[in-house]
């Protein structure tokens, strides 16, 4: 805007050359901005010649003064951490290394000649990535004094790898070990001039940020997209490790190329270039640990590979491309585990009839068909605009985009729909009919975590049910105190029984209880029997019947002689019935606890049987496709291997016959026999010996000889 404060009329964008080693500007207008031309939003970076020593051409446009004082104080928040490529650093480092082997001076002459060489770099590019690693402290520079050669005792720039000079004391060379933030951008990769996250060691290129993401001013604080995402929490923390293992398994196996290439994590130079170092070995620690809040926070460990394996290897490395490919995988997966976390762990756990089981909300039933097919059961697992996306019943499950035509309602008869009706096409339909089942029998898969709620609560009712099991057998203990000590005896002997058998033990009557004969005992004792043991036999019945109808048709005879002692026939008699009716009681327990033992130890067996086959048949299976991978990927590298020796003994070959025309050519032949020719005639006839040269001469040669004589 002008100084008085109205707007400024509307102006053309102004091109603007940018040279940074002399820092010259021209414009194509004839004013100058008033503003900066790096403002954000309003400048339009297009490079002219990338190796033409960093010229570079800005488009800028005009803006309102609120806008430049907010991009001032968005830029004053961006911080420049390096400038160096981190992959030319990693060339320079070697480069470095071998001039050193080598016991030279590594001078900048030495290293553009190295990096040419191999590398293939162009001395100007060298210089300026070299300058960028000394400002950067990735390499040191020194003076040195030539020992040997034209320029012994001749003082010469040297460069050193970090920790290796001579001088530990170089500008920046401990500055990595105490550094907050990464260096180089989590998007691209690369250095510049980076906007930290206040919250994690994260940092962002102000272009590789989207609008929504980009801070508003300059004093607020400002979070970088994965703390934002961390927040909200998703599941808890069994829950996480539940689902994730699956995800962590499956990366573990894609990431064996991405390990047997990788660098030596232990080298003293990684730890310049990698601000956080992370492998899948870190991820699956950090889940059984418990360490992730929300799956937000699985996926940035993710990408924190990628990021980190683009700095080692660069960003269009093959290493690179299979980071990003586990990432997209991982990420694929955790978008199926949103849409459904039932489906997902039961394809993945692959438990018997899994996909009969209904989720929770349950799925749309419809019938599908595919191109080419006819209609097929299926579930529906979501609808985007005309599409929707199903997975069929059947053998293989099978998941496909279906438009929203061929879909119809399951109720829609058979009839209708005018299938053909193959095996396949039964089968499914027969477990369409196990999943509906279920649906309608509230069959719903639950793990041993979702169970253990539940169990919790029974045992919390069993607990509270122990004292009143106490209270009952203290009342019987104190109904039986008068008893007389055999009776006691078998009492005692007959209650841990009980016990283990989990049977509901009988509490005697309050007019009994308040009773203390012993003759009344020893019935309450008979009727226990039956109802602990759970055991119907004729004798046992008929012993408590006897023993009833004694009690009660001579109650005060049974009283008296009880008191007395003086019955002892009828004493003696009673203690055999009893002693005889508990050693049966006894004998059909142990016969019963065995035959319960011998029935749970053989379920028991039978079980462990099939899951040892069932581990048996995955791990065989595994290693079968595991050793068939193995052999292609062998066989590939033989064949490329071979290739590779065919082109080198073709190019032998076709080099030794060049070389032996070469000499062919070069010498002089017999022109009669055609032999190596010694003897010189004129200027296209030569003789290996006399003979050749008088037969030919004699012949034909003295009519065209053009030798002077």
């Amino acid at each position: 805007s002008s100084p008085g404060g109205s707007p400024a009329p509307h102006r053309p964008p102004v091109c603007v050359y940018l040279s940074f080693p002399a820092l010259l500007w021209r414009w194509q207008a004839g004013h100058k901005p008033q503003y900066p031309p790096w403002s954000s939003g309003n400048i339009t970076l297009s490079r002219l010649d990338p190796c033409h020593f960093g010229i570079f051409c800005y488009v800028v446009r005009p803006c309102h003064c609120g806008e430049v004082e907010m991009n001032k104080e968005i830029m004053s928040r961006v911080v420049r951490k390096r400038q160096a490529d981190p992959k030319v650093v990693q060339y320079v480092w070697a480069a470095i290394e071998v001039i050193r082997n080598q016991k030279q001076i590594a001078n900048m002459d030495r290293i553009s000649k190295y990096l040419s060489r191999v590398f293939g770099m162009h001395p100007k590019e060298t210089a300026r990535q070299l300058s960028l690693a000394v400002k950067d402290g990735l390499v040191v520079e020194t003076l040195t004094v030539g020992c040997k050669g034209s320029k012994a005792g001749i003082e010469q720039e040297g460069y050193w790898l970090p920790g290796d000079e001579m001088e530990p004391k170089a500008e920046g060379s401990k500055d990595w070990e105490t550094e907050s933030h990464d260096w180089y951008c989590m998007e691209c990769h690369l250095p510049g001039d980076v906007l930290p996250c206040d919250n994690c060691f994260r940092v962002y290129h102000l272009k590789c940020l989207s609008e929504e993401c980009k801070p508003r001013d300059g004093g607020s604080h400002w979070q970088c997209v994965v703390c934002r995402g961390s927040k909200k929490k998703n599941l808890n923390k069994q829950e996480m490790c539940k689902y994730l293992r699956f995800i962590i398994q499956r990366m573990k196996e894609r990431a064996v190329d991405l390990n047997k290439k990788g660098k030596d994590t232990k080298h003293p130079m990684y730890r310049r270039l990698i601000h956080t170092a992370v492998e899948v070995t870190n991820i699956q620690e950090n889940l059984s640990e418990g360490k992730y809040k929300s799956f937000d926070e699985f996926k940035a460990d993710v990408q924190l590979i990628v990021h980190n394996t683009s700095i080692l290897f660069g960003v269009h490395s093959d290493q690179a491309e299979i980071a990003r490919l586990l990432f997209s995988d991982t990420c694929h997966e955790l978008n199926e585990l949103l849409l459904c976390k039932n489906c997902f762990y039961l394809s993945n756990a692959r438990p018997d009839n899994w996909f009969c089981y209904p989720c929770s909300p349950s799925h749309d039933l419809v019938w599908a068909k595919m191109k080419g097919f006819g209609y097929w059961p299926a579930k529906v697992l979501q609808r985007e605009d005309n599409q929707v996306d199903v997975r069929f019943f059947g053998h293989q499950h099978q998941r496909a985009w279906i438009p929203a035509d061929n879909i119809q309602d399951i109720k829609v008869s058979i009839q209708q729909l005018q299938v053909k009706r193959s095996s396949g096409w039964k089968k499914a339909c027969e477990e369409l009919e196990v999943y509906q089942r279920f649906l309608r029998e509230g069959r719903f898969w639950k793990t041993k975590m979702e169970e253990s709620p539940q169990l919790h609560q029974q045992n919390h009712r069993q607990h509270q049910e122990e004292p009143r099991l106490e209270r009952t057998e203290e009342a019987e203990s104190s109904i039986s105190s008068t008893s007389n000590e055999q009776v006691r005896h078998m009492k005692i002997s007959l209650e841990p029984k009980a016990k283990k058998s989990r049977r509901t033990q009988i509490v005697e009557p309050k007019e009994e209880a308040s009773d203390p004969e012993p003759e009344m005992e020893a019935v309450s004792s008979s009727q226990e029997i039956p109802v602990s043991s759970a055991l119907q036999q004729p004798e046992k019945l008929s012993v408590s019947t006897q023993t009833k109808k004694a009690s009660g048709g001579s109650p005060r005879m049974l009283h008296r002689s009880t008191q007395t002692n003086s019955d002892g026939a009828c004493q003696n008699m009673c203690h055999e019935k009893y002693t005889k009716v508990f050693n049966d009681v006894k004998e059909m327990m142990k016969a019963d606890n065995k035959r319960e033992t011998e029935r749970v130890v053989r379920e028991a067996l039978e079980k462990l049987r099939a899951e040892m086959e069932e581990e048996k048949r995955q791990a065989v299976s595994k290693a079968v496709s595991g050793v068939q991978v193995e052999m292609e990927r062998k066989c590939k590298q033989v064949k490329e291997k071979c290739k590779e020796e065919l082109v080198e003994e073709v190019k032998k070959l076709v080099a030794q016959h060049k070389q032996l025309i070469s000499q062919t050519k070069k010498k002089q032949w017999c022109y009669n026999c055609e032999e190596e020719a010694m003897y010189h005639c004129c200027w296209n006839t030569s003789y290996c010996s006399i003979k050749c040269q008088q037969e030919h001469w004699h012949a034909d040669h003295k009519r065209t000889c053009r030798r002077k004589r």
